[in-house]
């Protein structure tokens, strides 16, 4: 069992930045595969950005696609999001997840391929 815990969100005004971090426990195993997600009110969570730990293929929705960034620092066994011209249908909580599974074997962008969360950060943007 992996366990997971984000930092980094807070407030930013609308076309700035923020860099979100996914410190990680547990076996490199349990972590083949990494994303971030992110959640709003009365929404079903909806992948962001996922990793292949291994490789470093990285996958991304559309709508993030050239303003956000995944990363991996695997001496320091943390996952990052690079966020940048964030807008304010960006405001959500954001969560960090992982999978005993390769990211070629998973769809990467939905929750239920996963199987370790962590307690998520929130991001806020505001015009």
């Amino acid at each position: 069992q992996v366990q997971l815990v984000e930092s980094g969100g807070g407030s930013v005004q609308a076309g700035g930045s923020l860099r979100l971090s996914c410190a990680a426990s547990g076996n490199t195993y349990s972590r083949r595969c990494m994303g971030w997600f992110r959640q709003t009110p009365g929404k079903e969570r909806e992948g962001v950005a996922a990793i292949d730990t291994n490789s470093g293929r990285t996958y991304y929705a559309d709508s993030v696609k050239g303003r956000f960034t995944i990363s991996q620092d695997n001496a320091k066994n943390t996952l990052y999001l690079q966020m940048n011209s964030l807008k304010v249908e960006d405001t959500a909580m954001y969560y960090c997840a992982a999978t005993t599974r390769w990211c070629a074997l998973i769809a990467t962008l939905r929750p239920d391929g996963y199987n370790s969360w962590g307690q998520g950060t929130q991001v806020t943007v505001s015009s």
